[in-house]
């Protein structure tokens, strides 16, 4: 008679049955002893493309280390990588929110094809964090993650530097404002080495999002990239796997709708990416917990922005952990009365985690509920002629409460930035970037290009700008983006021409049209996806609507579906 399995692993290592697997197993390493103990699969986003990542290879050593020192066996797998930042304003960056998707289904065929204990994912650029927390909510296995922390402020005659600036330069440049040289020297200053962009932009967002998710551990994400206390964090996280492994606790035990509405509101009190509520949605969906980009709306008015960070402010995520990190800012919303008290892989609660925050002296970078950098969150979401299932407007970057002005319509992000380029937008206009969605993209570019440029020209108080794409986390002034449905999927946006008149209300939650669209629908055939085959056209068939997260699972296409049959 067959022993039954007492862990996930013990499916290919337990039994005579099994020989074959271990004579295999073997050859990597293991001993008898081994099979006994619990297999964590070491999943690592490393790669030599982009400073966010680059240095993970060396973060798992120690957290390899630590997995065998706590009783565990460690397997290590890697995935795909698309730097945003590289693609920026490229036919490459289509690939990037889809390799979200494909990072998640590697993990889950790695750990589920191998039958494994836990899991360990060590991530870095945008779209692998999410994608991180998408499978272990997929596959509802014991396990953590890792950021490999931010990048050091570059340094430019005395002024702290990042990507967000060499984005700015380029605009400054095209309008006159800036010299070759003095571009060059920007560039050169911004990157000085390994982590992530450097702002509250996406990565720093979603690593913030995920701790007050409680998938990973209190003040570890905060750690900068080359700071000597992160290989130590990296070994913390390697016990805290083995001991999740051991216990058997899965990662929905984490991410619940009071979870997930901490993470909302994270995202809110810090002026985040914008991006978030695509990731955090997509969460969800993967975990089976009904939630809705509403909620962002209602977190940006239950909390103000509390921190004065970069892409609205002026500090970087390195000033954020010198000030007191994560950890204060969660105690600054827990003594306002803001968040939920959750469960967190550390064992102990947020709000456990939360009391030992450290304020450092005469810090400038975390306010209070009561004395706030902004009085309203950092998001809005909107409604009206041209998104009836929403679009997201990033509150944080500007000052504006209304926009109404003329279209200016493109059909892709190219077009838009040649004439921000050659200086054809002015003051007053309202941006049109269209065929940019999930589908039409496919794969939903980011506008960082564009909107970076109208800041360097002085016009991000000035111009709207409208899209069925996205914007990255370092975009700043009065962007709306998310737009859906988008046009490839019928969506107003698709009818809007040259001229018509725009009007954008923060408050009322509206983005309208005189235009009659519905006259100009008899007739009209929405755009087909742009037509680039292999995985782009597969993820055009199978990707849903933005507002539900834009994931590939049946899980997320069937809420789609169920929502838009309610609101109809």
């Amino acid at each position: 008679m067959t022993t039954p399995p007492s862990k996930n692993s013990d499916r290919i290592t337990l039994g005579p049955a099994r020989a074959p697997a271990r004579a295999m197993l073997r050859a990597t390493g293991m001993k008898d002893e081994d099979f006994s103990k619990p297999m964590v699969a070491v999943v690592n986003t490393w790669t030599t493309v982009t400073p966010c990542n680059m240095h993970l290879a060396d973060l798992a050593e120690p957290a390899r280390a630590a997995i065998h020192a706590a009783g565990g066996v460690p397997v290590d797998f890697n995935t795909v990588v698309v730097s945003d930042g590289v693609t920026m304003g490229t036919e490459g960056m289509r690939a990037s929110l889809i390799s979200r998707d494909v990072i998640a289904d590697s993990i889950e065929l790695a750990v589920r094809g191998h039958s494994l204990d836990g899991v360990l994912i060590l991530v870095g650029c945008d779209k692998t964090i999410p994608a991180a927390a998408m499978a272990l909510a997929r596959m509802d296995v014991p396990g953590c993650i890792f950021y490999g922390g931010t990048i050091m402020p570059g340094q430019l005659s005395e002024k702290a530097v990042s990507i967000q600036d060499v984005f700015e330069a380029v605009g400054a440049h095209a309008c006159g404002a800036m010299t070759e040289n003095e571009l060059a020297e920007v560039e050169k200053a911004a990157c000085p080495g390994a982590g992530a962009c450097g702002g509250q932009f996406t990565a720093n967002t979603m690593a913030m999002a995920l701790t007050l998710l409680g998938l990973s551990p209190m003040g570890l994400n905060d750690i900068p990239a080359r700071h000597p206390d992160k290989p130590a964090a990296a070994a913390a996280c390697g016990r805290l796997a083995v001991e999740l492994a051991m216990a058997g606790t899965g990662a929905r035990q984490f991410i619940t709708q009071a979870s997930l509405y901490n993470a909302v509101l994270g995202a809110c009190a810090s002026g985040g990416s914008t991006n978030a509520a695509l990731h955090i949605a997509a969460i969800a969906a993967e975990a089976g917990v009904d939630f809705s980009i509403d909620q962002f709306d209602t977190g940006s008015s239950e909390v103000p922005v509390i921190t004065d960070l970069k892409p609205g402010g002026r500090f970087l995520a390195h000033h954020m952990f010198l000030a007191g990190g994560t950890r204060l800012f969660t105690q600054r919303l827990v003594e306002a009365g803001k968040l939920a008290d959750t469960a967190t892989v550390t064992g102990k609660s947020l709000f456990e985690e939360a009391l030992s925050a450290v304020e450092s002296q005469n810090q400038r970078v975390i306010y209070t509920v009561a004395n706030p950098v902004k009085p309203d969150g950092g998001f809005r979401v909107l409604y009206g002629d041209l998104a009836t299932e929403g679009a997201v407007l990033k509150l944080s970057g500007h000052s504006r409460k209304s926009f109404e002005g003329p279209a200016r319509v493109f059909e892709r992000e190219e077009d838009a930035f040649h004439a921000v380029e050659t200086n054809q937008i002015k003051a007053g206009d309202v941006v049109i970037i269209r065929n940019e969605g999930p589908k039409g993209g496919p794969g939903m570019r980011e506008m960082l290009g564009v909107t970076a440029a109208l800041v360097g020209q002085g016009l991000s108080e000035d111009v709207a700008l409208i899209t069925d794409g996205r914007f990255s986390g370092a975009s700043k002034g009065f962007v709306i983006g998310h737009v859906s449905p988008e046009a490839c999927a019928g969506g107003a946006i698709g009818l809007l021409r040259d001229g018509d008149m725009i009007r954008i209300n923060v408050a009322d939650r509206r983005i309208d049209t005189d235009a009659d669209l519905e006259a100009r629908r008899v007739g009209w055939t929405p755009p087909s996806p742009n037509p680039m085959g292999g995985v782009f056209e597969k993820y055009a068939r199978l990707v849903s609507s933005a507002s539900h997260g834009a994931t590939t699972t049946a899980r997320a296409q069937n809420s789609h579906t169920d929502t838009v049959k309610a609101r109809a």
